[in-house]
């Protein structure tokens, strides 16, 4: 099998490091999470890199683009540890064009693309665990109208969202619908997370709403295993900048008189992150190349690709922050910044624990990864 990427696609990966390296380095990144965690003028600046509109076709304004080339610019984000979230961008475009009726695809695409909305997906609730099948949301309808009525948790940037992406229930089966943040009824309290980053608990009372599809459970597995794919993705130019800066702290910090990395057994451990870093990365590019297999096929292999990078993610975290020492968990250092975006990453879209329950509900006769 062929992984060398195209030219169009290592053009684009040169393009999203050189606006990390030069347009949000590391002081830029401090203010802003001193500022609440999200930059309008950074998610801007990246929509004029066309990223948002990366799963939006052509027609719509977008770059019409698939899922490796949201796998190139994810790797890249993550290797900047950008706190914009691009990834709900990447699956708003995708399921508002493959679900949504074509009046809210013309309305919501052209937007998206160009960063003038900011759409995210809001279907996390406080007893779901992560199952996608438990919603308390309700959805009401008075003739073509309908009305939601519910609560969401950690919304990404949920108050600075232009609409959100809400499962609801409606005649006993969930639906998905859009929602508008300035809509009557809905309220959003924003907090910064743990990486640095922006989240909101949102409620909607009665909350005008537009339906994207009636067929909400699949367009919801689909959205999350976009979001999955993105996750991955994401860690894996996490991973390999941990991996840059322990090595170079390795070569650079003495102890008797020697460098760290002239010492055997610091050596072998560095040798062990770098194996769970390159299995990481074959199973991103798994997730990102099963993106549009058969759902059943799909659900199997992202949750497969998110119980092995969420095993890299801590391996590689944890010895890092052991390597250095008491400097690796030090705010003013970048290493402890990048931790704690691998341990925000463990958790989203389904931890460790869950994928691995996912991989033996959805296991099979054969159960390699292949099959």
């Amino acid at each position: 099998m062929d992984f060398d990427f195209t030219d169009d696609q290592e053009h684009l990966r040169d393009a999203v490091r050189k606006w990390v390296d030069k347009g949000y380095d590391f002081e830029r990144r401090r203010a802003i999470v001193k500022s609440g965690g999200f930059d309008a003028g950074a998610y801007e600046q990246l929509a004029q890199l066309g990223l948002a509109g990366l799963y939006i076709p052509e027609e719509h304004g977008g770059m019409g683009m698939g899922p490796v080339e949201g796998m190139v610019v994810m790797e890249e984000l993550g290797r900047g540890i950008v706190l914009e979230p691009l990834a709900q961008a990447l699956i708003a475009g995708a399921i508002l064009n493959g679900y949504a009726p074509d009046a809210v695809k013309a309305d919501w695409l052209p937007r998206i693309a160009a960063g003038e909305a900011l759409v995210v997906l809001a279907q996390q609730e406080r007893k779901a665990r992560y199952r996608l099948d438990v919603c308390e949301a309700r959805a009401s309808q008075a003739g073509k109208a309908w009305t939601i009525t519910g609560a969401k948790s950690v919304v990404p940037a949920g108050d600075k969202a232009a609409a959100y992406l809400v499962p609801a229930t409606a005649g006993g089966k969930i639906a998905l619908f859009l929602i508008e943040g300035a809509a009557a009824g809905v309220k959003a309290r924003g907090y910064s997370t743990q990486d640095g980053g922006r989240a909101a608990e949102v409620a909607f009372d009665a909350a005008p709403a537009a339906l994207v599809t009636a067929d909400g459970l699949a367009a919801l597995e689909h959205a999350v295993d976009i979001g999955i794919a993105a996750t991955c993705a994401e860690a894996v130019g996490v991973l390999d900048k941990t991996m840059d800066v322990t090595v170079e702290y390795m070569n650079t910090r003495k102890q008797f008189g020697v460098p760290l990395a002239t010492f055997q057994a610091l050596r072998h451990r560095v040798a062990d992150m770098k194996m769970q870093l390159e299995l990481a990365r074959s199973m991103s590019y798994y997730a990102s190349l099963k993106l549009n297999a058969p759902a059943e096929e799909r659900r199997r292999a992202l949750a497969r690709a998110k119980y092995q990078l969420g095993v890299s993610m801590r391996y590689v975290g944890q010895n890092s922050v052991q390597l250095h020492g008491g400097i690796g968990v030090t705010d003013e250092y970048i290493g402890s910044h990048y931790f704690k975006k691998l341990t925000q990453l463990e958790l989203s879209f389904g931890d460790t624990l869950h994928q691995l329950g996912e991989v033996s509900e959805r296991m099979q006769d054969t159960a390699g990864v292949f099959a």
